[in-house]
């Protein structure tokens, strides 16, 4: 199959409408990351290094008969998906039953190996490449709130009554609770960066944001006015303090919760939770019927979330020195977490991780 690269703004208007159509076809793929307007974005954020960094896409079946669609940071040897690490999902976007053989798109990119770490599950043409798994959460109310809060109750889960309460409370003891959707205040965006990056340097995190990039991706996000694609920021306020915000992408019927972040000060009566209990209620009134959690161990998306999306993580290979070494590690990965050893069993996946965080974000 002939298979053109291009860099995001080479690809036509009629590439990009096809893209678009492909995506909306396939409810699975109603993803903001997986549109075509997030490459694009991903290269703004980038600015002019961009070509260095050789954002690329990868067009089955050529631009003149496009049948498929990947895009990826293209290196010298390997290649990863386009906007990672703040890339939450990646995949092709195709034609229903297209057949191609995986390397193919490595040979195409001109790289011995491509990595994909947060890839469909239930894309087959890739699954025998997974080397593992983890679950993505997501919160379905396309039937409204209501019957949502009655099915949460029904499972045995309180979280929306425990949040009701501590509405309450904090309405008597501080004052009015207020949300805003698509809000534009940049103090509040400011501040909400402010507490994501104090999050990470207490927990002993990489600060993503400083490598600059993803923070301009980000603010191009928030200041974006394109209907179906772009940033939203909410935001919960107790009295006149901000209490609680989220920067999240958007784009079809999805809502993708992205940076998440609340103010210390309010922990006891946690405004994160009281944030997503509006933004869920105030879905009803919108286009948008999904809240995706995306991946990640965390309580609070186990008892929120009533639909369970895989993602899988591995590597398309090429025959090449550069995927002989990540099957090596991957090896050694395995056997380490087979041995009854704790947290020491963990530790090559999390170099590996931690490995592919700073080759994202140089």
């Amino acid at each position: 199959m002939q298979i053109d690269v291009v860099r995001p703004w080479e690809l036509t208007a009629v590439a990009v409408e096809r893209w678009a159509a492909l995506q909306a076809a396939d409810p699975a793929l109603d993803s903001p990351f997986l549109s075509p307007h997030w490459p694009r974005a991903v290269a703004r954020a980038q600015g002019p290094e961009t070509n260095d960094r050789g954002l690329r896409v990868a067009v089955l079946g050529g631009v003149k008969d496009p049948r498929g669609f990947i895009a990826a940071r293209v290196g010298a040897f390997t290649a990863m998906p386009a906007g990672a690490p703040m890339c939450d999902y990646q995949g092709l976007v195709a034609e229903p039953g297209l057949r191609i053989e995986p390397r193919q798109i490595a040979e195409a990119f001109g790289v011995g190996r491509f990595d994909f770490s947060h890839l469909l599950e239930d894309q087959a043409l890739f699954a025998p490449l997974a080397r593992g798994r983890e679950d993505s959460h997501v919160i379905d109310v396309a039937d409204g709130y209501a019957a949502y809060e009655a099915e949460r109750k029904a499972a045995g889960v309180s979280v929306l009554k425990d949040t009701d309460k501590k509405r309450r409370k904090v309405e008597r003891d501080l004052g009015p609770v207020t949300f805003t959707a698509f809000s534009r205040s940049r103090a509040d965006f400011d501040q909400l960066v402010a507490w994501k990056q104090a999050q990470w340097r207490a927990t002993g995190q990489t600060d993503v944001f400083a490598a600059g990039w993803p923070l301009a991706l980000v603010r191009g996000l928030f200041a974006s006015r394109d209907p179906d694609f772009g940033g939203i920021l909410l935001t919960l306020h107790i009295g006149d303090r901000l209490a609680a915000a989220q920067m999240n992408l958007r784009g079809g019927r999805n809502i993708h919760s992205w940076i998440i972040g609340h103010d210390p000060q309010f922990e006891r009566y946690s405004p994160g939770m009281l944030l997503f209990q509006d933004i869920l209620r105030w879905m009803d009134d919108t286009p948008y019927s999904r809240l995706d959690l995306g991946a990640g161990d965390y309580r609070f998306k186990r008892e929120l979330s009533n639909v369970k999306v895989g993602v899988t993580h591995g590597f398309i290979g090429a025959p090449s020195a550069a995927a002989l070494m990540r099957e090596t590690v991957y090896a050694v990965r395995k056997a380490a977490e087979a041995l009854p050893l704790g947290r020491v069993s963990e530790l090559p996946g999390k170099a590996m991780r931690r490995l592919d965080l700073m080759r994202g974000l140089r």
